[in-house]
């Protein structure tokens, strides 16, 4: 039996990734977007705002299986209810949804810990509403893809001097590699918390930027700062890293080297 497959943030650096390998498991495929796409490769595209709800009832119509790709750092917890409602009256999809590897386990208490850390904060409220929701579902919590440490380092270097959060590691996994998982989740039946991903190795913050200035050919001084906070003593202390499970395969010295323009 084919299975619908409704995909919120299917545009996004996840997403994007995950509408193909449905649709080539035999899944049809829709994505769920706040602008106005042309239906293309058996993909249908249907306008909605999951910040507003504006639009997600009709989206949740008719699917089996809902894989919740859409976040950001704020208001993730809004975006997620209004999912959860509309799915919720349309009957009971599997909703799988996306987290990050220690969502559980840094406490962002403080207005200093929410500028700095917010998207988590943003991703365990959304956990929760998922599995309060009575729906079924699953939840795949991964570490930070190369694509967004990417994103972060050529901003950073942008700076004459680069700051690198002291005491921080990274694992970074790649997005594909994420993608595949959560597509074999969403075909498989309801796995509550599912197994963490991260990527095969883990790196000082300030390596990762060394890396990359190495790969563009720059040279610029990279610089400890002590982060003050709960959140960042839980990064020190390697909430957010998945030893147990680095399942990915890539580096990012093999991601740095594959991409044509780093700069």
């Amino acid at each position: 039996m084919t299975s619908t497959v409704l995909l919120t943030g299917g545009t996004g650096t996840l997403g994007r990734l995950v509408a193909p390998l449905l649709r080539a498991a035999g899944a049809d495929v829709r994505v769920l977007s706040r602008q106005t796409h042309e239906s293309a490769d058996g993909v249908e595209y249907v306008t909605g705002d999951l910040a507003t709800g504006a639009g997600t009832a009709a989206a949740v119509a008719g699917a089996d299986v809902i894989v919740h790709c859409a976040g950001s750092a704020k208001g993730d917890d809004v975006k997620t209810r209004h999912l959860v409602d509309a799915a919720t009256a349309a009957g009971r999809p599997h909703l799988v949804s996306i987290s990050v590897v220690g969502a559980d386990r840094t406490p962002v208490v403080s207005g200093l810990d929410r500028a700095m850390f917010g998207y988590v904060a943003a991703k365990r409220a959304a956990e929760r509403i998922v599995a309060e929701s009575g729906l079924p579902w699953t939840t795949l919590r991964a570490t930070q893809f190369h694509e967004l440490t990417l994103t972060t380092a050529r901003a950073m270097a942008r700076l004459p001097v680069l700051p690198a959060p002291a005491g921080f590691r990274i694992q970074p996994v790649a997005a594909a590699e994420v993608a595949g998982r959560l597509a074999e989740l969403a075909l498989a039946g309801p796995a509550g918390l599912a197994a963490e991903m991260g990527g095969p190795r883990t790196y000082e913050m300030r390596d990762v930027l060394r890396g990359y200035l190495e790969a563009t050919g720059r040279r610029r001084p990279v610089v400890p700062v002590r982060l003050p906070g709960r959140a960042a003593a839980a990064f020190r202390a390697g909430a957010n890293l998945a030893p147990e499970h680095a399942v990915g395969r890539q580096t990012w010295e093999d991601f740095l080297a594959g991409q044509a323009a780093l700069v």
